[in-house]
């Protein structure tokens, strides 16, 4: 009985839309894996713990970042597979670590005490001005890094790197517009993703994934 209203509980913290939402999500993943893939578990898993991830990032729940350090550790033996590096480095050596900080960051910073719900930070202008010179540091520096490498779709990986890098460094501060460069870096990775597919037909589903995150993003910015 107590196990049934934990679940009822669980489900009520969610709105109708943000159910509604999931749902589509998973259903989506689930076809798109059953489609064209079939085999490769581990992005299934990684799909549905991403898109866990950021539902729960919506709500500004703590436990979004665990979940995004999951996803990170499986999405970058993904990419491994198909020489996508400057993904392999990304999630690995900063979307990984930052969601470690950001962790902690939410933690630290509730929303009046509640411990579900982290606080809103608003950066200021010279922040932003910061934000840009690091991203652009970081990429001219992975831009050399995945040349040597011989990363495949170089210029794409590259862009990816800079809008990930934002949307981790806003995520670990607070701001509400994480989820935009988020979304951003969605439709990069869809880009990526759908060039990897041309060789690789179950890569599709990984496309799919990424079109779900989008959807996600765009309401967790809303």
């Amino acid at each position: 009985m107590q196990v049934f209203k934990k679940l009822r509980r669980a489900i009520a913290y969610f709105s109708v839309t943000e159910r509604v939402l999931w749902t589509v999500s998973v259903v989506l993943i689930l076809l798109s894996f059953a489609l064209f893939d079939r085999e490769n578990l581990l992005t299934l898993v990684a799909s549905l713990v991403g898109v866990t991830a950021l539902i729960l990032a919506a709500k500004g729940h703590p436990i979004s970042q665990v979940l995004m350090i999951v996803f990170s550790i499986l999405y970058g033996i993904i990419s491994w597979s198909f020489r996508y590096y400057g993904e392999l480095i990304t999630y690995a050596f900063m979307t990984l670590p930052m969601a470690v900080f950001a962790l902690i960051e939410w933690l630290r910073n509730p929303f009046e005490g509640k411990k579900q719900e982290v606080k809103v930070n608003r950066i200021r202008g010279r922040e932003y001005w910061l934000l840009a010179v690091l991203s652009t540091a970081v990429t001219l520096i992975f831009y050399f890094v995945l040349k040597e490498t011989h990363t495949a779709n170089l210029l794409v990986s590259t862009f990816s790197i800079t809008t990930s890098f934002a949307a981790v460094y806003l995520t670990a501060r607070r701001s509400p517009f994480y989820a935009l460069a988020y979304a951003l870096n969605d439709v990069v990775l869809i880009v990526l993703w759908t060039l990897a597919s041309f060789s690789d037909i179950s890569y599709i589903s990984v496309v799919v994934c990424f079109a779900a995150f989008l959807a996600n993003d765009i309401y967790g910015f809303i």
